[in-house]
């Protein structure tokens, strides 16, 4: 019979994989600022940072979007604010009219007796 090595695992603590997490959140995210401030120019820089302040989870997915864009070659050189204001009309767009609806107020009465008399 052949002996198979079987590689040992060696235990962890906790706070290490927390802290290695943490630092490689931290890089990515590092990474992600970088090539972000690579491909935009100022203007589009500045116009997704004001996004940003409005609606963190919408600048998240555009700066997804243009991520992936770059990492596939459908964006050559630096952006400009008319691409991402472009972009973001499309991304608009995708979402939906559902996003746009207003929340609408149902004011629910009782149906009891008429309440407006006194006797």
């Amino acid at each position: 019979m052949s002996s198979v090595n079987i590689p040992q695992i060696q235990p962890t603590s906790q706070s290490q994989d927390g802290s290695e997490e943490e630092a490689k959140r931290a890089q990515e995210e590092q990474m992600r600022r970088d090539l972000l401030a690579t491909i935009l120019d100022t203007a589009a820089r500045e116009r997704l940072s004001r996004i940003a302040l409005v609606s963190p989870e919408t600048s998240s997915k555009v700066e997804r979007i243009i991520i992936q864009n770059v990492q596939a070659g459908a964006i050559r050189g630096r952006m400009s604010e008319e691409q991402l204001i472009s972009l973001l009309d499309q991304f608009e767009k995708a979402q939906g009219t559902s996003a746009n609806k207003k929340p609408t107020i149902v004011y629910q009465r009782r149906k009891d007796l008429d309440d407006d008399l006194d006797f």
